[in-house]
């Protein structure tokens, strides 16, 4: 039997991404977003509160790159859904990381993160509720040698990406394969 809950923001898993902009004058700030989905095969919708630093670095012409986050870097990830760069003008520097400018796009490069999305700001919209919507579109990537595998693509398991629950506020590791997308279900067609 099933129970209603109601209404929930239920949709699980969503990936723990950090986002990382400059703002005007230069300085480095970044934020974990909690709502952002792949939308089309070079496109990320981030869904943000419009009072982040992030959203007025990006308002003010920075593009941003978005690091997946991992188990080894979960504390720091974590704090940067913490803390706010508009009240805590060393966020970054707290955390001990390091950052090199994007040679693709107007946005920090984490050096930490083994796994980078450089995105352009194709867009940004508002809906009649408030919400700012952030259009990102992917013009490369960059992953660290140490999650390839041997045919240079990223092995999900060497990334050990981590998955964020709303269902109760925690952290979860990527687990093992199942099987292969479009090719378990290929027995039904013939039925």
């Amino acid at each position: 039997m099933k129970k209603d809950l109601g209404v929930k923001s239920f949709l699980f898993p969503c990936p723990v991404a950090i986002l990382g902009t400059y703002d005007e004058q230069g300085s480095v700030n970044v934020m974990n977003m909690a709502w952002g989905t792949l939308i089309d095969t070079n496109m990320i919708l981030c869904c943000l509160t419009e009072e982040h630093k992030t959203c007025k670095n990006l308002k003010a012409g920075s593009d941003l790159t978005i690091a997946i986050a991992t188990k080894d870097l979960v504390k720091e990830s974590d704090y940067f859904g913490i803390d706010s760069g508009n009240t805590v003008k060393d966020k970054f520097a707290r955390s001990g990381l390091h950052v090199v400018k994007s040679q693709h796009v107007n946005a920090p490069v984490i050096e930490e993160y083994p796994l980078t999305l450089e995105c352009k700001t194709h867009a940004i919209r508002h809906d009649e509720d408030g919400n700012f919507f952030v259009y990102a579109e992917i013009v490369n990537v960059l992953a660290d040698e140490t999650i390839l595998n041997e045919k240079g693509m990223v092995d999900v398991k060497k990334l050990n990406a981590i998955l964020f629950s709303q269902i109760d506020n925690s952290y979860y590791e990527v687990g093992d394969i199942v099987g292969k997308a479009w090719n378990l279900g290929l027995p039904f067609r013939g039925k």
